[in-house]
């Protein structure tokens, strides 16, 4: 199982510094993208995204696009230096050209699906995706309670994944701590996305170590 940090959380006035703190103690960078419409916050854009792609060139940008029409905006992030781009099924944009769209780039592809979206949402695409986002949560905002719901869905990801051959990792983002993380990996978890949990702590470190024991 990865960590994947989400910087959501973070002192955007003192981001350098907090990247700092967890680049080299992770694989993995989660960006969220939030357009104040797919979802009532407004985030990042690709120029964020850009400008800190020189100073961790080692991470896997994990960016999660939670904005209404994710197609318009592909070339965009892949260009930035996203190295995973993720999108919701409950967009406006056709599933299997966005996906299209972001692996003409040389992309990973995700997508997700909100808390009361299921993995049936999804079925028709899970042969073309490179990652799948369970969120348990309701996106758009951080610090919020890990719905259980989500252990269900990642257990029903993994045994389609071992039946049908898929290679697609199993992502989950909202209410992470030391004791939700140990459900979903007993139910299959690849990724575990940790917002407050390690963001908002002294120890950082200490923080991931203990998501991953």
């Amino acid at each position: 199982m990865e960590v994947s940090p989400s910087i959501l959380t973070c002192d955007f006035s003192n981001l350098k510094n907090d990247l700092e703190d967890i680049k080299n103690l992770v694989k993995y960078i989660h960006i969220d993208v939030m357009d104040g419409d797919f979802v009532p916050n407004l985030t990042f854009g690709p120029k964020f995204v850009k400008d800190f792609r020189g100073y961790c060139p080692q991470n896997i940008f994990d960016v999660h696009l939670m904005i209404s029409n994710p197609l318009k905006y592909i070339k965009n992030f892949a260009e930035a230096g996203s190295d995973i781009i993720t999108f919701h099924v409950e967009s406006k944009s056709p599933v299997q050209e966005t996906i299209k769209e972001i692996k003409s780039y040389g992309k990973l592809a995700g997508l997700s699906i909100k808390p009361k979206t299921e993995v049936s949402a999804i079925k028709d695409y899970l042969a073309d995706l490179d990652l799948v986002l369970v969120m348990s949560v309701e996106p758009g905002f951080g610090g919020q309670k890990f719905m259980p719901n989500a252990v269900d869905k990642i257990k029903e990801l993994y045994d389609l994944r071992k039946k049908n051959g898929y290679n697609y990792l199993i992502e989950v983002d909202g209410g992470v701590n030391d004791e939700t993380v140990k459900l979903c990996k007993d139910a299959g978890i690849d990724i575990v996305v940790a917002g407050s949990y390690v963001m908002n702590a002294e120890n950082r470190k200490e923080r991931i170590d203990n998501l991953l024991k």
